[in-house]
Formats: C-alpha cells, structure tokens, sequence
C-alpha cells in the first residue's frame, strides 16, 4: 500500500513517500526537504514530482498521514489542507499525527515519556505518552520553561524519560540534574511510519474532521479577546 505523508509544522518541512504492508513496518521510499516559506508554491508540485519519480501518480496513493501540530500556524494551514484536498479527491483515509507523538516514540522505546518540543517566547510544548504496543496519550499543553522543569523534576520521579530533539532544552534538564534522550526532529518519513501504526488500528479521520493541533493560541485569537 502506498503512504504519502506531509509535515510543514517548522520552518522547514517535507513529504514522504512510503512502502507499507500489512504486519509489517512501512518501508519509507524517499523523503524530500521542503524550504519553509513557500510551502503553498511547492507542495502540490513537489508531490506530484516525487510520486513520477518512482513511477506513481496520485491515484495510487492509498493513505495520507499529515503532522497536524502543533507548530507554524500558517505551515500547518498549508499542509493540511493540500492533505484535505487529496484525501477528498482520491477517497483515501487521512491520519493525523501530532508532533510530540513522533518526539516520545523517536526517543524511547517503552514506559511513559515526557516530549518537549520548543514553543518561541520561552515556552515549551509538552506530551505526556505512554508508550505500550501502542501510543497512549495523557495529554498535550504549554508550559513555561520553569513549569517544564517541575514537570521535569516530578517526570523524573515517577520514572518517566524526558525526550526532545531541542539541544537547548535538552541541557536545560540536564543543568537541573536530570536526564533526558536527546532524539532527532522528527520528519515525515517518521510520520508516515506513525501513520501506519494508526491506520492499521483504525485511528482516521475525515476531511472535514482533520483539524491543526496548535495548542498556543495565535497571536488574532489572544489580541481579540474583549478585555475584562
């Protein structure tokens, strides 16, 4: 079955094309590097050149996986709704992946992990996940750099592994006496594996239903509240 997958969540993102069968792992064919900031002037056509370049076109695709957050609000805008427009298209199933899932299972391989990723104006995003057969998710927010560093503290207590790809906060964690995985970003080759793990558990959505995974607020949404 062919997998496309999409993450233009960060400055930089990319498409993935994937192998996937079933009881066994999806085999990633390539992955491309999309430039960031003209995400909505490449990704249609970067699509369609990665698929001619292995001899498919898009009525072969089967599914599609889309990081959906949480990240740039204008990238994950971009890419979810070229991934709307497929989907809706070929009559193919979306999965949606959030980020802090691809941090967790990228940076360990069972018990129950704390995923940092850097959020700007010192804040961090944080996952909470058990990772079992399959991914339990506890819950997903945005904490201060102190706050993290409590959840930190109380996560290394419990037992729980810190993982990040962020080299800052990584030593942030290591500063304060605890120990974290530093782990690579994750892209959309590891989104496409991810995918098939949900498809395969049934774990899709709809068009309609395909919805960005932000969790900060944007900047319209918080300035446009009435003051009390």
């Amino acid at each position: 079955m062919l997998l496309l997958a999409v993450d233009t969540s960060g400055k930089q993102g990319s498409i993935a094309l994937a192998e996937c069968r079933a009881r066994e792992n999806c085999a990633v064919i390539e992955v491309v590097p999309l430039a960031g900031g003209t995400f909505s002037a490449q990704l249609v056509s970067q699509i369609s050149a990665l698929l001619a370049k292995h001899g498919h076109s898009k009525s072969d695709l089967r599914a599609l996986a889309a990081a959906n957050g949480p990240g740039s609000f204008t990238g994950l805008r971009v890419g979810l709704a070229a991934i709307k427009g497929l989907a809706e298209a070929l009559q193919i199933p979306i999965v949606a992946i959030s980020l802090l899932e691809a941090v967790a299972c990228g940076g360990a391989t069972g018990g129950r992990v704390l995923a940092a990723l850097d959020a700007g104006r010192g804040d961090v995003y944080v996952g909470d996940y058990e990772l079992k057969p399959e991914v339990l998710a506890h819950s997903e927010r945005l904490l201060s750099r102190e706050n993290f560093l409590a959840e930190a503290r109380d996560a290394a207590a419990t037992g729980k592994v810190v993982v990040t790809p962020d080299p800052v906060l990584a030593e942030m964690v290591r500063a304060a006496g605890l120990q974290t995985v530093l782990t690579e970003y994750p892209n959309s080759g590891a989104i496409a594996r991810l995918g098939w793990e949900h498809l395969q558990r049934g774990q899709t959505v709809r068009p309609e239903e395909l919805e960005a995974n932000y969790i900060r607020h944007s900047d319209a949404e918080i300035f446009s509240k009435p003051a009390r």
